[in-house]
């Protein structure tokens, strides 16, 4: 499981104890549970600026163009289902979602995007499960009761 924000800059404060405190950088590699890669760049930032350069420069890359009422608003669309958003089908395909994020948003993504705006809203792909639209089962059960014993037991 990912550390929090919070527990990695506790992680980073607690090396930069340990390296005032003459510790090697492998050790307080090994006392911080992370890679000598990492307490080489965090050694460095220690040396340059003290504690202080330890800190989070805060998260990479570019800012998420959706607010988190975009979101809220696009996962609402979604959970009602694709029938009732105007599609044919009950199924949510990625072009699908970046149409309906074109049109509650305005932004325009590309499909091949788009599973990473699911991800932060707790989506993951799926696929439906095909039945036939004629399936009884009841019918299905009474063949797996009776003749299903009978074929697995090679006495047919």
């Amino acid at each position: 499981m990912p550390l929090s924000p919070s527990d990695l800059a506790a992680r980073r404060r607690r090396a930069g104890r340990l390296f005032a405190r003459g510790l090697s950088q492998a050790e307080v590699a090994r006392r911080c549970e992370v890679s000598r890669t990492t307490t080489m760049r965090w050694y460095r930032a220690f040396a340059a600026h003290g504690v202080a350069g330890l800190a989070s420069k805060g998260p990479r890359g570019p800012k998420p163009r959706l607010r988190a009422a975009d979101l809220r608003q696009v996962e609402r669309i979604l959970l009602r289902n694709a029938l009732a958003a105007g599609y044919r089908t009950d199924l949510w395909t990625l072009p699908r979602v970046t149409e309906v994020i074109a049109k509650a948003t305005g932004e325009r993504y590309h499909p091949g995007h788009v599973w990473r705006i699911l991800r932060r809203l707790g989506w993951s792909p799926q696929r439906p499960t095909t039945r036939a639209k004629e399936k009884n089962e009841k019918a299905v059960q009474g063949w797996i009761r009776s003749s299903w014993p009978r074929i697995k037991n090679g006495s047919m």
